[in-house]
């Protein structure tokens, strides 16, 4: 495979992506779902006179160069077919080029049907015979496994393979009132299915917690609204990381616009938070999506966006460093065969601090310990709003009753300009996704912040 571009243009990717997927649910004990799919699929992307010109085929047959080929002039098209909306002069795409064809060795043996139903089972018997009382127990098994080759006109020959598995726990029942209520979580992890103990004495502990929050929710009242105290745990302070920070310090939306555009050298933030895109290890191990070269060929570093409350990079592919005029960061990625790269996130997270997450939670006389999200959103500006689906009353430094589902919202920067302990602590999480554009694996961590933010509540 070769991607050497035409004499007429600058710049040509060519990307073999194999994408396997693997989705179980098991509801009651009734399999409910039970997906195993495949794709192989080349791609082309090419840069000529200014624009970018993509095309995708499936990797079917044996004349793999014919259709490499065919992609490749299809992408050529494209690009000049875009040109006909006015000259541009071409950038000078910013980044060092790569070889690392070594993929990754394979894990354990993939699980078969027959295995994972015996699990799901397992576990829904486990379930059943210990809480009698709940109304509902899901359980849902997911992995996947991309394995991308990528050769590029600049030198650029890499092989990525990124593979992560998750076990998700939804258990419902009814509240006093006799609402329908529900608390969700995930175990993920690097690998297939059968890289994760999936056995009832391994997650028995797990669910134990989940059951006994769950418990708690049954009683829980209103919370108060308006500013307050906040200890965000680890879950939260990944999502606040990731959608109100991260995202607005990707470069294409600092080329949008991105109220982070002007503010490179400030401070935005407490003095204990410091915040990185890790590429591929953190503490001398490897992460849970370690990136080694982006879907451009570009090395990847880690990008530290926040260093000690001030605002210090972005994350950028070839292009949009070259417009910034920055290094580029290895952060072009397509999740899809038929994607496009775009600047997305790796594994994002808040850098561990040196306070205990109990001393944290007993010096607040007066607030609130949020502890799960179900969602949440924000803008290029930092304005977010996140579901809360599990917090808990913080009274004279203890934690008290569980609070009904409720929102959280403010301005991110403003926010961490508030934080006064960060936690010792460093939580990862693999289970979800990005939704910019186009789904991307990504991990988020970090530790629990101490903050000020506006908690949706009865006045």
């Amino acid at each position: 495979m070769n991607a050497v571009a035409s004499p007429e243009a600058s710049y040509c990717e060519l990307r073999e992506h194999e994408l396997r997927r693997t989705r179980m649910l098991m509801i009651d004990g009734s399999l409910a779902v039970n997906s195993r799919t495949a794709e192989a699929v080349v791609s082309a992307r090419v840069y000529d006179r200014g624009y970018w010109g993509f095309a995708s085929a499936p990797a079917v047959g044996s004349d793999a160069a014919s259709t490499r080929e065919r992609v490749r002039a299809q992408a050529r098209t494209n690009a000049r077919t875009m040109a006909r909306f006015g000259s541009r002069s071409p950038l000078v795409l910013a980044g060092d080029v790569l070889r690392r064809l070594n993929a990754p060795a394979p894990g354990r043996a993939l699980l078969t049907p027959a295995h994972c139903v015996e699990r799901l089972s397992a576990l829904q018997a486990w379930c059943k015979a210990r809480y009698p009382q709940l109304k509902s127990a899901r359980f849902m098994l997911h992995d996947e496994h991309h394995t991308k080759r990528l050769v590029t006109s600049n030198g650029s020959e890499v092989v990525n393979a990124i593979a992560r598995a998750t076990v998700y726990v939804t258990l419902a029942t009814e509240d006093e009132q006799g609402v329908p209520i529900e608390i969700f979580e995930s175990v993920s992890g690097r690998g297939s299915l059968a890289d994760l103990d999936l056995s009832v004495d391994a997650l028995a502990p797990f669910i134990d917690s989940l059951h006994e929050h769950l418990q708690a929710k049954r009683h829980a009242v209103p919370a108060r609204g308006g500013e307050c105290t906040v200890v965000l745990a680890p879950e939260l302070a990944g999502m606040l990381a990731h959608e109100a920070m991260g995202h607005p310090c990707e470069a294409d939306l600092v080329l949008g616009g991105a109220v982070t555009g002007d503010l490179v050298g400030q401070r935005i933030a407490s003095e204990l938070v410091t915040m990185v895109d890790f590429a591929h290890h953190y503490d001398g191990a490897e992460v849970m999506v370690p990136v080694y070269a982006d879907d451009e060929g570009t090395p990847a570093r880690d990008a530290v966006l926040i260093d000690r409350g001030r605002l210090t990079e972005f994350m950028s592919s070839r292009e949009t460093a070259a417009r910034l005029g920055i290094a580029a960061t290895g952060n072009a990625r397509a999740y899809g065969p038929n994607d496009e790269p775009l600047v997305r996130m790796r594994n994002t997270a808040i850098l561990p601090g040196h306070s205990k997450l109990d001393e944290m939670v007993a010096g607040v006389d007066n607030g609130y310990l949020l502890m799960k999200t179900g969602n949440g959103q924000a803008d290029s500006t930092t304005e977010f709003t996140f579901g809360v689906t599990l917090g808990y009353e913080i009274r004279n430094g203890k934690r008290g009753r569980a609070i009904r589902e409720t929102t959280l919202s403010g301005s991110a920067i403003k926010v961490l300009q508030t934080v006064d302990a960060v936690s010792d602590d460093m939580y990862w999480t693999c289970s979800g996704y990005c939704g910019k554009k186009q789904l991307m694996v990504v991990s988020m961590g970090g530790p629990a912040l101490r903050a000020r933010a506006h908690l949706g509540g009865q006045a």
